[in-house]
């Protein structure tokens, strides 16, 4: 969904493709992005309006890898040149690296088996207590598969202030971490979900039709052979608003942090 598919929608829906609306300067062509910008400017800030609405309660998540560290700066975040959106709200933060990984080059408790393989290859007869080091090692083994069972995220801290992420290990963190976050909301584009995109539809209709309903009640007809359907239309987009802000309000996603 791109910001014209969605100008494109609202026209259909209060035009029916054979009206004029009142928010569209018609006389502009849409040759170039800036005058198709300069056109639809006042739709594009009626989906704009409805966008910054939409992040309070909008909770499709992204994840990130990035170098672990007991705090993590994210105020460049969003930034030029920066290849991850701007943070919104921290969800869940995981390990990617765990105890004993062969690859992790920083591990200092290494799987037994992998450091002692070349033992169990070579003159196996007169290694020291072998069938010792099976069952320590199976028993080893055992507890490893229960501690990936019961694994949890890591515990962290979020200043929003300072734009800072304190995540807390009980062990020394290396290598990298992933982060799960809600991003900052700010394109059209940025939403993948139907279920999002239906929504985002929606608000935008009702709050053009607040803006086309206002403009057409400014002035009050008298002795015209007909009148403008500005407020039925009004009526009917501050219905439609309250409607889809409960309907939010009650399938709000409370497990996330509140932004």
């Amino acid at each position: 969904m791109t910001i014209k598919d969605l100008i494109e929608e609202i026209k259909l829906e209060l035009t029916g493709g054979v009206l004029d609306l009142e928010i569209i300067d018609e006389s502009l062509p849409e040759e170039t992005d800036t005058e198709y910008k300069v056109k639809y400017k006042t739709l594009i800030s009626v989906i704009n309006k409805a966008l910054r609405e939409l992040e309070r309660y909008w909770d499709e998540t992204t994840l990130i890898t990035v170098p672990a560290a007991s705090c993590i700066d994210y105020s460049t975040f969003g930034q030029e040149g920066s290849e991850y959106s701007p943070v919104s709200s921290i969800v869940r933060v995981y390990r990617i690296q765990g105890m004993g990984d062969n690859n992790n080059t920083s591990s200092y408790n290494l799987d037994p088996m992998y450091a002692q393989q070349w033992m169990l290859f070579s003159n196996g007869g007169t290694m020291y207590n072998l069938n010792d080091y099976i069952l320590n090692y199976a028993s080893w083994m055992t507890m490893s598969q229960i501690r990936n069972t019961m694994s949890t995220d890591m515990s962290f801290k979020e200043d929003r202030h300072n734009s800072k992420l304190y995540i807390s290990n009980a062990a020394s963190i290396r290598g990298a971490v992933t982060i799960e976050y809600i991003p900052k909301l700010k394109t059209v584009e940025q939403i993948k979900s139907d279920y999002w995109i239906d929504i985002l539809q929606k608000m935008s209709i009702a709050m053009t039709k607040i803006v086309l309903g206002r403009i057409r009640t400014r002035f009050t007809q008298s002795n015209a052979l007909w009148t403008q359907d500005g407020e039925r239309m009004l009526e009917e987009g501050n219905t439609d608003l309250k409607e889809l802000r409960e309907v939010l309000r009650t399938n709000s996603n409370l497990i996330y942090p509140l932004d």
